[in-house]
């Protein structure tokens, strides 16, 4: 008497199953097995050979090395560094706040992002009363090579009247605008073809049976970070708590009301299939930034305002809480039961986060990934092992890492493999 095989699932049917894997554990629903999430990054580069700087100058190129090292590791969900952008673009535009591989890095190395100031102490008023004139007047000149001219601009909101835009579009004509419009069009079209090049990877891994682990859209995380990480800087933010306080919760009121406009005018997608899930980082609310009535005050109060809107719309806030959080974790219960992933970072202690959330929230809980760099194929099995025992199989758990980017292959196959194994329900 033979024994007949399992049946072999289609793409389709093997992405139904991932992507219902998922949400049934935000849901604290038991799923079949605790699903395990691949943070991609640049590790794609070290499995396959290709340069990390292939993501900024080699479209097709870093869209094979992802789609190869997805398919071989077969994760439930997966999350891809993504530029979006050509180097070559960036190089006529002359960004400052970001370093990149292939230009002013070394092609296998990460990007990295410059600490600046581009909106000064005293010009909070300015950006309230007109954000947009403010960006393209005052932000992108400090913070862009090409767009230093902008800065010599009327205020776009003179331009009403049936005369008004030829003396308006007469300022193009000055000399040292001619060369701030040569790179804008010439960056427009290399970015242009880029996009086309690199094809659309989200959609093809779709069709191979894996679903995103997020929308591709960004609703914005914390007003707080927006302000600290692109406007004023850590070291401005951290001031302007003590200085102005008053002026950082104006500010961080406004930039939520913000996005919460657009929240409730982009409602979830529904359906069979439907990835409704919201990736939002989050820099510097963690224990070591501030202190807990600085987090009530000038963090956690606009950041929970998002993530609720997000709710009420039908979406799933998937907030990763970068650093310690382990003194945070009474205020992130507050929100609404099995409505949020939470991805804490390996520094948070996996104990303290489920005994707070556990049952309530849906913990992304990491291996650590020194472990992963360092550690032996048994150690990665044993902590996986540790992580499942302590928050169980019924839901409320997904297993993954992140910073792996000189991780060992092996390790992480079996960060993966041990999840899908150990972590199957009965």
């Amino acid at each position: 008497m033979t024994t007949a095989r399992p049946r072999k699932r289609s793409p389709q049917e093997l992405y139904a199953e991932r992507n219902k894997r998922v949400d049934d554990a935000i849901a604290l629903r038991t799923p079949d097995i605790v699903p395990v999430h691949l943070f991609v990054g640049y590790f794609a580069s070290r499995y396959t050979g290709v340069p990390s700087s292939a993501l900024y100058y080699e479209a097709e190129k870093w869209h094979e090395a992802n789609r190869k090292t997805v398919v071989d590791f077969a994760p439930d969900t997966y999350w891809v560094q993504t530029a979006g952008v050509s180097g070559e673009a960036m190089e006529l535009l002359g960004p400052q706040q970001m370093k990149w591989p292939g230009y002013n890095l070394s092609a296998n190395q990460g990007h990295q992002m410059v600490e600046l100031e581009p909106m000064k102490a005293d010009e909070y008023d300015a950006y309230m009363a007109d954000p947009s004139d403010y960006v393209v007047r005052t932000y992108l000149p400090r913070v862009w090579d090409a767009a230093a001219p902008l800065a010599n601009l009327t205020p776009f909101r003179g331009m009403v009247g049936g005369s008004s835009l030829p003396f308006f579009l007469a300022q193009f004509a000055r000399p040292e605008m001619a060369p701030a419009l040569e790179a804008f069009r010439k960056a427009a079209e290399i970015q242009a073809k880029w996009q086309m090049a690199g094809g659309n990877l989200a959609e093809e891994l779709n069709k191979l049976g894996f679903p995103a682990y997020t929308a591709p859209r960004m609703m914005g995380g914390a007003p707080f970070d927006t302000i600290s990480d692109n406007l004023r800087g850590m070291r401005g933010a951290m001031l302007d708590m003590y200085q102005r306080g008053d002026k950082l919760i104006e500010l961080c009121d406004l930039l939520a009301k913000q996005r919460i406009d657009i929240i409730r005018k982009t409602p979830a997608p529904t359906g069979e299939g439907a990835i409704r899930r919201v990736f939002i980082a989050l820099h510097r609310g963690s224990d070591g930034f501030m202190s807990l009535p600085q987090f009530e005050k000038y963090y956690w109060p606009t950041l929970r305002r998002v993530m609720l809107a997000m709710i009420d719309s039908g979406w799933i806030p998937c907030p990763f809480f970068e650093g310690i959080w382990d003194q945070r974790l009474e205020y992130i219960r507050d929100l609404p039961e099995g409505k949020v992933l939470c991805h804490f970072a390996a520094q948070t202690d996996p104990v303290k986060a489920q005994a707070v959330l556990g049952g309530h929230l849906c913990v992304m809980a990491d291996v650590p990934p020194s472990l992963l760099l360092t550690g032996s194929v048994s150690e990665v099995e044993a902590y996986v092992k540790k992580l499942i025992d302590l928050f169980g199989k019924k839901g409320g758990l997904v297993v993954t890492s992140t910073s792996i980017d000189e991780a060992k292959p092996e390790n992480i196959r079996a960060m993966i493999e041990t999840t899908k194994t150990y972590g199957r329900n009965a």
